[in-house]
């Protein structure tokens, strides 16, 4: 009985409507495939495993290095002091998918204004 369940799951999985529920994303193939190299070799250090735990590396978005993509290429590519530098683990490809997908995530919130002086009472 296991057998047959794993054997509907697996066609389920990779018939063309299982794979639909990526076309809802908005992301290009490209994109799809950076979120994927993403999660795999930066997510350890740039996403956050829970919502009360701080992440070692900063959150990224499409505002990181600037919003440069030759300064987030060399980042990547180069490292920095806290980063390692992933320019013999990537190829190009793959560094222009993350960075295609990065450029996906929208930038946080700016954060909170400081809450307007109030009058001091008279």
């Amino acid at each position: 009985m296991k057998r047959g369940a794993l054997v509907v799951m697996w066609l389920v999985l990779t018939s063309p409507s299982g794979f639909a529920q990526n076309a809802g994303d908005g992301l290009s193939d490209q994109q799809r495939l950076g979120r994927q190299i993403f999660a795999q070799s930066c997510g350890i250090c740039h996403l956050r495993p829970s919502l009360e735990v701080r992440t070692y590396g900063p959150l990224l978005s499409k505002a990181a290095a600037g919003g440069d993509e030759g300064r987030m290429r060399n980042i990547i590519l180069e490292g920095t002091a806290r980063m390692p530098a992933f320019k013999y683990y990537l190829q190009s490809d793959q560094v222009d998918a993350i960075i295609a997908y990065v450029r996906t995530i929208p930038a946080p919130p700016a954060a909170a204004a400081a809450a307007p002086a109030t009058a001091p009472p008279e």
